[in-house]
């Protein structure tokens, strides 16, 4: 692939000091389309063109042709996101040891606009940021700590300790590298994941990274129908179905009444009843340009 070979080697620069760079692939959109007609033979002569059989493929979800794509990426990457990296376990992982080497010598550092507050309503996430005097503090406060760890690290490092032990209060805003590889099909399912707005903010500016810079060169058909049929798309559960079709045929009533049933509503008829389920819903309706029943 001409438009990816330009960039085998390039460094893609994501937060302070950490990369992403594709070092070796395997594959294109003609590995994903040979594998599928070997698959299924005959059957596919019916579509005519390369693109059409990859839509078709990603559409109904059939997988393994994807996996006949693969793709290896050196990342440098903070140790916490790091973390949230490898729990997709469908990938091969080799990653630069402290334990054999000096840890190395850079730490994420976060400006003072960048302080995110916890969110009420989402456990794990965030809503909005601090404002810049106690965001001008707490930068102030990480410099201190980071030297401090930094400077207890190369003190112990100095007097002898062993490279494990020495390593252990290092703070996980640490950078570290791996070489990370992965087939298409897994790849993708992590970008879907990681690229969604849920995602931490730090893990998506990577994933954005490899999508956008590197797998939409690579497979470019393959990734057109990844973005229609993963990342454009909208999923409806059954309630939503009910819901819609109820409003359909019976109007806001009949769909209220049918929300108070599933136990999206109170029995009331009202919201103050939290539901994550209703919310949901509630979005993809406003999504697809209905009005919200109740």
């Amino acid at each position: 692939m001409p438009a990816l070979d330009s960039i085998l080697g390039k460094p893609f620069p994501v937060l302070d000091d950490g990369f992403v760079r594709l070092v070796d692939y395997m594959g294109s959109d003609e590995a994903i389309v040979q594998a599928a007609r070997v698959s299924y033979g005959k059957g596919t002569k019916k579509v005519n063109e390369d693109r059409g059989l990859i839509r078709y493929l990603m559409r109904h979800r059939h997988s393994t042709p994807f996996e006949m794509c693969e793709a290896k990426f050196h990342i440098r990457v903070p140790m916490d996101t790091w973390r949230q990296w490898v729990r997709h376990r469908m990938a091969n992982v080799n990653e630069y040891s402290t334990r054999y080497s000096v840890a190395i010598d850079s730490a994420q550092t976060t400006k003072p606009e960048e302080w995110r507050i916890q969110s009420l309503g989402n456990k794990q996430g965030s809503s909005g940021y601090l404002d810049s005097e106690k965001g001008n503090h707490l930068t102030k406060r990480e410099q201190e700590l980071q030297a401090l760890t930094h400077s207890v690290y190369q003190e112990r490092l100095e007097l002898g300790v062993a490279r494990e032990q020495a390593r252990k209060d290092l703070p996980l805003s640490t950078y570290t590298e791996a070489y990370w590889k992965m087939d298409l099909h897994n790849l993708l399912h992590f970008l879907a994941l990681r690229m969604d707005d849920h995602a931490q903010l730090e893990i998506r500016l990577f994933a954005k990274t490899i999508g956008e810079e590197i797998v939409s060169k690579w497979v470019p058909n393959a990734w057109e129908a990844f973005q229609d049929y993963r990342i454009q798309s909208l999923a409806l559960t059954q309630y939503d179905r009910d819901i819609i079709a109820a409003l359909n045929k019976s109007g806001k009533e009949g769909a209220k009444k049918l929300a108070i049933q599933l136990g999206l509503l109170d029995e009331a008829g009202t919201t103050t009843k939290k539901s994550r389920e209703r919310e949901e819903l509630e979005s993809k309706l406003t999504d697809l340009g209905f009005e919200i029943p109740w």
